[in-house]
């Protein structure tokens, strides 16, 4: 069995890095962490949340700012925080909707989704 403990971090695909880089620390807390460049010279910054470290790298995004992946934060104050991201102007895809628990060790809860500067896919699970 391996001895993995968690996710250390989520790169996605960023148009512009600074622009992407305001958006997460403006509207969802993300500090800076710290920036470097490629072996090739692709820009990346690495934000982080607490524990949790998202990465923006430079790079062509699908049409559809989509990519087939996203990642969710949890929240405390589902409606609060989905109601500040949406009076900052912030895109929903989503509203706050009930879901259905997927196996008897789950537990049901709310959830909404927006969208990043590209187009990707933000869930906020509370």
């Amino acid at each position: 069995m391996a001895s993995f403990k968690r996710i250390h971090h989520v790169a996605i695909l960023v148009k512009d890095t600074d622009n992407s880089q305001s958006f997460y620390e403006n509207h969802f807390g993300f500090e800076a962490y710290f920036e470097h460049d490629t072996a090739s010279g692709i820009p990346v910054v690495c934000l982080r949340l607490d524990d949790t470290v998202l990465e923006l790298r430079a790079g062509d995004v699908p049409p559809d700012g989509y990519g087939g992946c996203y990642f969710c934060l949890e929240t405390d104050d589902l409606e609060g925080d989905v109601g500040s991201l949406k009076k900052a102007g912030v895109i929903i895809d989503q509203e706050i909707h009930d879901t259905t628990p997927r196996n008897y060790q789950e537990r049901r809860w709310k959830r909404a989704v927006f969208k990043g500067p590209d187009g990707e896919l933000i869930e906020i699970r509370g």
